[in-house]
């Protein structure tokens, strides 16, 4: 799956002309990992992955998505960054388990040490479907003023994206997307959804499968201006961050830095 820059033909003209209906609000959360033995990030180029987690306010199930390129979309650019749903589960924070750090033994280079995820941002977000398509829309809560980790991950402080979901049944370049093992195995009403074809607007029962790969494409800054549609936001500190409640991500075990002070760590 190609992920160049260019502007979507769902995106094409589009102003709030057609009606907006939200479809899910929620908690958001991005997190990066630092790459094997980096125990101190000093730029993306030492950031292994990006998650975005999404807490859905009606439902206690969690996702936790990874963005490919390791940074969002560039909404005034309408870049298009494939992406994938790594884990859904009942319990908020399930989803952060597999965040902390880990140590697993090679053949050839004996104990390595993966480092523990830095959370980098908290907001509302909410899908949208407006028109043909859906976005998935949010607005930060924290931190207050983004920083250079916002900055190289492209978080921007609000950010409109169109998400279109990859019909799993779709073949792929070579070397492109997930393996066909890991992709989802949809059940037969999801997979009516496409209709053969290769993609599909995305809504919360798509989203809810292990393996289900998805393009974000950038659309726009102003949620509001754009689709007439308010995210709730709420002041917030380090005190306060849901992030670390929710997800129960210890603060001595998980570095606040970036989150509070938009600083690498």
């Amino acid at each position: 799956m190609t992920t160049g820059t260019r502007r979507s033909p769902a995106y094409e003209g589009r102003r709030v002309t057609m009606a907006s209906d939200v479809i899910e609000r929620g908690d958001i959360y991005f997190a990066y990992r630092p790459r094997v033995e980096q125990e101190r990030v000093h730029g993306i180029g030492e950031v292994q992955r990006l998650f975005v987690i999404l807490q859905p306010s009606r439902d206690k199930r969690s996702r936790r998505l990874v963005i490919g390129r390791k940074h969002l979309p560039q909404p005034e650019e309408h870049e298009r960054f494939w992406g994938f749903v790594d884990e859904v589960a009942d319990r908020p924070e399930t989803v952060a388990e597999d965040l902390g750090r880990r140590r697993y033994d090679t053949q050839t280079r004996g104990e390595r040490t993966q480092p523990e995820a830095r959370p980098a941002g908290e907001g509302r977000y909410a899908l949208v479907r407006h028109g043909d398509h859906t976005h998935l829309t949010y607005e930060l809560e924290l931190p207050e003023q983004p920083g250079d980790v916002q900055e190289a991950l492209a978080i921007e402080p609000e950010a409109s994206y169109i998400i279109a979901v990859k019909n799993p049944e779709a073949g792929a370049p070579a070397g492109a997307g997930l393996p066909p093992a890991q992709r989802a195995d949809l059940p037969k009403r999801e997979r009516e959804r496409f209709e053969g074809r290769r993609f599909t607007d995305a809504d919360p029962g798509l989203l809810d499968q292990e393996g289900i790969e998805f393009v974000l494409i950038g659309a726009a800054h102003d949620v509001e201006e754009e689709l007439d549609v308010q995210l709730d936001a709420e002041a917030e500190d380090a005190e306060s961050a849901e992030i670390f409640r929710r997800l129960r991500m210890p603060r001595e075990k998980h570095p606040t830095e970036p989150l509070t002070k938009g600083e690498w760590r």
